[in-house]
């Protein structure tokens, strides 16, 4: 009886794992990811220019966002940023894949092992310059830019998307690039 309920507990603890490792990877109700993305396009380095803050992220600016290809075809993500509290320059190395075709901008990230979280482009101007990213859920968000700074037209745009979605785009981080 007790290797029954040992075994029993183990399997829901593999089921509750492997459900919470796949939905890592999903999108926020009513968004949907861009479709005809081209990687390639893509890769290269970006500057955060708001987020919705989270403990990664806390106290930094000069964030930025390196995206390369590595050997397997995965995406090599490389964020870097400046502790203004600490005084000191951090980094962070992970890896992305496309959880389904890669010409939909839906992908999952991680940085720490077997453990992914969504990465969903729902925004991106056709020259590649410009893009909103959500995570799975309504508390993370990010404009990204090739720049140090977002036109307000397209920063305007890109909020709506947002708030339309539910984001609480007043609790934004605007990120200083000095």
């Amino acid at each position: 009886m007790k290797k029954e309920i040992l075994a029993w507990e183990s399997a829901a603890l593999l089921t509750a794992t492997l459900f919470t490792l796949n939905s890592c990877s999903s999108i926020p109700k009513g968004a949907k990811a861009i479709q005809g993305f081209d990687k390639e396009k893509y890769l290269g380095n970006w500057f955060e220019i708001a987020r919705l803050d989270f403990v990664f992220e806390k106290n930094l600016n000069n964030t930025t966002a390196e995206y390369s290809l590595n050997d397997d075809g995965s995406i090599k993500v490389v964020n870097k940023g400046y502790n203004y509290i600490k005084n000191k320059s951090v980094a962070s190395t992970g890896k992305a894949k496309f959880v389904g075709d890669a010409t939909e901008g839906r992908l999952k990230v991680s940085f720490f092992g077997p453990f992914y979280s969504g990465y969903n482009i729902l925004a991106l101007d056709s020259d590649y310059k410009y893009a909103l990213v959500v995570g799975k859920n309504l508390k993370y968000m990010w404009l990204l830019s090739r720049e140090k700074t977002m036109p307000e037209a397209i920063k305007k745009d890109y909020l709506k998307i947002a708030k339309d979605l539910g984001y609480d785009t007043s609790a934004l981080i605007w990120v200083n690039h000095n």
